[in-house]
């Protein structure tokens, strides 16, 4: 699975905060300096998707708040549960 990522660092917390422009908006507590938000939105999607964070990889975007993420190992209808979820959990 591919996922468009739109990350915000430096939030007050991290979490999902719906979509944007066809990405999904993750914000995130940790500053982009040195790769340190990056690891922390590669640690939080793994969380949120259920698998170890060796099945998250950063695919493109290390340097831009436009990210791709690749997670390993989900067929399409986990797939489409884990986004209505994750978007779900975002309005709560």
């Amino acid at each position: 699975m591919l996922l468009d990522v739109r990350v915000i660092p430096n939030a007050t917390r991290s979490g999902i905060s719906g979509m944007r422009e066809g990405r999904l908006l993750l914000r995130i507590s940790a500053p982009a300096v040195d790769g340190k938000a990056n690891r922390a939105a590669t640690l939080y999607l793994a969380k949120v998707c259920g698998v170890s964070k060796s099945r998250v990889r950063l695919v493109s975007g290390e340097k831009s708040r436009h990210k791709k993420f690749e997670i390993v190992g989900l067929n399409a209808a986990q797939e489409q549960t884990l986004l209505a979820d994750l978007l779900k959990s975002e309005r709560q």
